[in-house]
């Protein structure tokens, strides 16, 4: 791992949600019906969107941990020896759990960098929140600077939020799709960053409905398009880094875990461009890992 702030001083994250383990084909067309077909480059990583924030997170030189479910399965060892070496530390929700951990396929256009995503997610791995939670929110000498909620862990990402906000630590919720439950974690949050399919039900637009809960932060990506904000009830749009794309997988999750990072040296606003320029470096390598590289 060579990416690194170190002029930034060190925090402490908590990152709730989805592991999975991600097998990544770089292809130069999507293939046919009942065809077969040999990719350019493949890849065996750990994913997903609280995940991938995670390591994020440790990249931009801060102590990450991942509350996820994983289990005693052998490709959960690979999980975890690969986030080891990433610098996330991992408490596993379902430490007797033998079943593999929820497998992803995705294939990545090679000339447009556009991802196919075929995933399980948690839906057979849902766990009940830890019966202790206060040790994970930190001591009483040093409690976690933020929190990261990817809806994934609904239950447990409830419990967490709701003890993180009676603690007064930031809670961030990647809002990537409505999941049911959300309507109780989400007035929970500081900050929401949701993505531009994210659609609260019943309603054609994202950003009103999400701010008229109170949330004092809200922003909506959209790929290579604006940032949509609404700042303390202060609307605006934020220009993201024009680049050239070679791979837009778990760019959004990269940007909330660089978001996390910067939200706790700038305001908000800025704290979304400088984490629109971390997501934007992803985007130029194939793979979520390449970045991390000088």
């Amino acid at each position: 791992m060579e990416y690194s702030e170190s002029a930034i001083a060190l925090a402490t994250g908590l990152f709730v949600g989805l592991t999975t383990l991600d097998c990544i084909y770089q292809v130069s067309r999507l293939p046919a019906s009942d065809e077969k077909m040999v990719a350019e480059a493949c890849l065996l990583v750990a994913g997903g969107p609280a995940t991938n924030a995670a390591i994020a997170f440790a990249a931009l030189g801060n102590r990450a941990t991942l509350l996820a479910a994983l289990g005693q399965h052998p490709l959960a060892t690979l999980i975890q020896t690969e986030l080891a070496t990433l610098g996330v530390a991992v408490v596993d929700l379902t430490p007797q759990c033998q079943a593999p951990p929820p497998l992803s396929t995705i294939l990545v256009t090679a000339s447009t960098g556009d991802r196919a995503v075929v995933s399980r997610n948690a839906v057979e791995r849902q766990a009940d929140p830890p019966a202790a939670i206060g040790p994970l929110l930190g001591t009483t000498d040093h409690t976690l600077d933020v929190v990261l909620i990817d809806g994934h862990q609904m239950a447990v990402g409830l419990a967490i939020a709701t003890a993180a906000q009676q603690r007064r630590i930031p809670v961030v919720i990647d809002a990537g799709s409505w999941k049911p439950g959300f309507e109780a974690v989400l007035p929970l949050a500081t900050s929401v960053i949701a993505a531009a399919k994210f659609r609260w039900p019943g309603r054609a637009d994202t950003l009103s409905p999400l701010a008229s809960l109170g949330i004092p932060e809200v922003a909506i990506t959209q790929g290579a398009g604006p940032i949509q904000y609404c700042d303390r009830g202060q609307s605006g749009s934020l220009p993201v880094p024009l680049v050239t794309v070679k791979d837009t997988l778990g760019a959004g999750d990269i940007f909330h875990g660089a978001f996390c990072h910067y939200c706790l040296q700038t305001p908000f606003i800025a704290a979304l461009g400088q984490a629109a320029q971390v997501a934007a470096r992803s985007c130029q390598h194939f793979g979520p890992r390449a970045w991390l590289q000088p």
